[in-house]
Order: C-alpha cells, then sequence, then structure tokens
C-alpha cells in the first residue's frame, strides 16, 4: 500500500520544482526571521534570491548541533512561542539538551511523514501498535504514535522499561505491530524466551524499529526471534523526529520523504558534496518546517543515496542503512572502525550471542580494542579448549573484515548490560588513568 500516491510517486522534474520553491521560500524565512542565520548568510555574502537553482545550496554553510547549543533554547526559532504547540528535545546526555520546536502545521507535516513510512512497511488501520519507546522530550514515541493514529492503528502507549509487563500487554491486547529500538527488541525477546511465550502465543507480525541502526544480520536475528517482518526507519529530532525516511517491504533501502527533505551526501572532513551512489555524511534541509528551519544540517550519519526503481512502484530517492556515524567512529592503529563493522560479523558466528560491547584502551601511543561477546551455553566458560577455539574463530574473522588484530572475550549470557533505549556499544577508556 501506498499512503500518498501523489508524493511518493512524484514525477521527480516535478519533485525537483517543488524542492526549489521550498527551497527559496526557506532560506528567506530563516533570513527574515531567525538573527543567527542571517549573520550567517551575511558574512558568506549569500542573499535568499541568490538560490535560483538547488545546486545553489552548496552557496550556504552547513548547520550543525553545536548552533543548536548556542543559541539554546529558542535562538534558531522562526516563530513566536506563542505559535510552538509542542517541544522536543534531545537526550542531552553531553550538557543542554537540544531543544526542537513544532507549529501546528509542523505538527501536520510530521504526522503525514510517519503515516506514510509505517504504510510502507505494512501497517495498516487494523493493526494494534505497542510503542516501547521512552516517552518524554525523545521525539520517537509521540511521533510513531500520531503518524500510526494517522492511518487509523490502535495505539498502546507502553513506553520503555517493565519488560514483563510490555510482553504481558503484547499477549493480553493482540499487539500486532512493535515499535522500539532494536536492541530493546532483541532484549525482549530474550524475556518473552523466559517467561515461556513462544511466537505462537502472540499475534505480532510487525516490527518498525528506529533510533539506532542495525545490521541486516540484527534483522534476521529479530525475525527469527519475533517471527515477524522487521523494517527500520530514520529520522532525528533537529530535523523533525522519526518519518524523515523509511523501509518498504522490499528492504532495498529507507524511502525518504523528498517533498519535505532535501538530502545531501558530503565528504565528512572536506565538506565536498558527493554524487548520489558515493558513501560520506548525510546533510538534511527540512523544507517544510515552520518552527525550526535549520539549513544543511549536518548528521554525522554516513550513508549513500539510491535513486534506481524500486520495485513498489515508490519513486522517491532511498538512503542505505546507516553505515555508522562519524563520531562514533574508531580509529584504531589507522583503520577505521564501527561497531556495525563488528556486529556484522558476530551475528554470522555459532556459539555467540547478538550482545557485545567494544572497548577500547590506550596502549602507550597506540589505542587497542577488545570486543566482549556473550557466548550462547555458559558451559562452554568451564571447556577451555573449546572456548579458545570459539574465541580464536572471532578474533580471525574480526581481522578478516577490518584488517587489525583485536582482542577478544567471551563472558557469560546475559552479563552485558541491556537497554531500555540505544544500546551501549562503545565503552572509551583511553583518558582513563
Amino acid at each position: 500500500m501506498i499512503y500518498n500516491r501523489e508524493m511518493e510517486c512524484i514525477d521527480r522534474k516535478k519533485l525537483q520544482e517543488l524542492q526549489l520553491r521550498k527551497l527559496q521560500e526557506t532560506v528567506k524565512r530563516v533570513y527574515d526571521k531567525v538573527p543567527f542565520y542571517r549573520k550567517k548568510l551575511d558574512e558568506a555574502n549569500i542573499k535568499p534570491d541568490d538560490i535560483k537553482k538547488l545546486e545553489d545550496i552548496r552557496k550556504i554553510p552547513f548547520t550543525t548541533k553545536e548552533d543548536l547549543r548556542q543559541n539554546y533554547p529558542y535562538g534558531l526559532f522562526a516563530v513566536p512561542l506563542k505559535d510552538v504547540v509542542r517541544i522536543h528535545g534531545s537526550s542531552g546526555t553531553t550538557g543542554k539538551p537540544t531543544i526542537v520546536g513544532y507549529t501546528k502545521n509542523d505538527i501536520e507535516m510530521w504526522s503525514e511523514c510517519v503515516a506514510r513510512i509505517v504504510t510502507a512497511a505494512g501497517a495498516t488501520r487494523e493493526d494494534v501498535a505497542q510503542i516501547a519507546f521512552g516517552f518524554g522530550l525523545f521525539t520517537g514515541a509521540f511521533g510513531l504514535q500520531q503518524g500510526l493514529e494517522k492511518i487509523g492503528a490502535t495505539i498502546i502507549p507502553m513506553s520503555s522499561g517493565n519488560t514483563e509487563k510490555q510482553i504481558m500487554m503484547m499477549q493480553d491486547l493482540g499487539t500486532t505491530v512493535l515499535v522500539s529500538t532494536p536492541s530493546y527488541a532483541l532484549y525482549m525477546s530474550e524475556v518473552a524466551e523466559q517467561m515461556g511465550i513462544k511466537n505462537g502465543d502472540l499475534k505480532l507480525r510487525l516490527g518498525l524499529f528506529g533510533a539506532e541502526g542495525h545490521t541486516e544480520e540484527m534483522r534476521k536475528e529479530l525475525e527469527k526471534r519475533w517471527g515477524i517482518q522487521v523494517t527500520e526507519n530514520y529520522g532525528l529530532s533537529e530535523i523533525v523526529g522519526p518519518g524523515v525516511a523509511g523501509e518498504c517491504l522490499e528492504h532495498k533501502g529507507q524511502h525518504i520523504n523528498e517533498d519535505h527533505f532535501l538530502f545531501e551526501i558530503i565528504d565528512p572532513e572536506s565538506g565536498e558534496v558527493l554524487p548520489w551512489g558515493e558513501k560520506g555524511e548525510i546533510v538534511i534541509t527540512p523544507l517544510s518546517k515552520e518552527a525550526l528551519p535549520l539549513l544543511r544540517y549536518r548528521t554525522k550519519d554516513i550513508s549513500y543515496i539510491m535513486d534506481d526503481p524500486c520495485p513498489c512502484g515508490r519513486t522517491t530517492a532511498r538512503m542505505a542503512k546507516i553505515q555508522g556515524r562519524s563520531d562514533d567512529m574508531l580509529i584504531i592503529k589507522g583503520v577505521n572502525v564501527f561497531p556495525s563493522q563488528v556486529e556484522s560479523v558476530l551475528l554470522n558466528i555459532e556459539g555467540v550471542g547478538p550482545h557485545y560491547q567494544l572497548v577500547v584502551r590506550k596502549n602507550g601511543f597506540v589505542d587497542d580494542l577488545e570486543v566482549l561477546v556473550e557466548v550462547v551455553d555458559s558451559s562452554l566458560l568451564e571447556k577451555f579448549s573449546e572456548l579458545e577455539a570459539l574465541e580464536q574463530r572471532v578474533k580471525s574473522k574480526i581481522h578478516t573484515v577490518l584488517g587489525i588484530d583485536t582482542k577478544v572475550r567471551l563472558v557469560e549470557p546475559r552479563s552485558i548490560e541491556r537497554s531500555m533505549g540505544k544500546a551501549k556499544r562503545v565503552i572509551d577508556l583511553r583518558n582513563q588513568k
């Protein structure tokens, strides 16, 4: 099914004409309404009238998360606070949160975008959707709720945590769609197993997972554990929240809502715009936002864009799975390492589980990487030769993919901390004395 055929199957020439008109309106809006952007554009010697074609966006300076922090809380808003009907924000784990605002029109646009991606993923008004994201400033829970409500689905706003009750509600209320992070869905499957609940005891059929990326191997693991179809969706609070892009059931990338979001891919080092198909950092300009319209926002997410036809019939471009984040990338012995690369290896090795952590330490002038991964069977920890063989197999597979030697430590099942939200994959001990 397609929720909005007019926009999701739009002719590309018409789409680009629409994008240009919206881009011109957005640049004028921020120039007139946001002192930060007027100063930034004046310093770059750019006026709104200089944007005559889509490629002219490259003349505009980037916006970063630091810009939002320095203008905390409302400095980048383009409307008075009386026109803002909702405020969300990031978790603020590294200081003040980044605050984002929504007008009534922004909420409606956001709901429309989420309605499109959940429909593409197979959700319908017949579904009962259990939202296991944390409700609060975080955009994920409210975003998915309003989009699923828009298509007529029944919502169970469980929030995250209280996992045994989550499973009980899933069984008692006939949940058919699970909304959560993939890492929490993985943990929930373990709890369900401990409770003696099998897939046949549930009506679950779809997983709409977001807020953190997951590999194809993790998708297969989740599908096997839950007996469901798994899709992922993409968004970030600074842009709107979930709904920027999402997978259809063809699993050939995440369709971008291009009438509302203009994507670029850049070299994260030089800032040079790369052609579609080349991997780099995603830069997004929201084209419809009223309260917080940003220009060329650097997401730090690494991916690439595909524009070949999708069998589902949608004509919108698609972004590939997030390969990692430029600020999450580890440089170990001169090699760029993303946690997702290690995850792909581990999920293909029999005998180890899907839960892992990467511990980085300083050894003299060199960074060392240790991979902690749970064994499936704790009795293996008492069989030294078998344990050593499995450890060596993990090390060898990681070396093949990364090209560097790592330490590997096999640990007890369920000994690595579980997450109710985004999993903490990297433990950086390099600055500890």
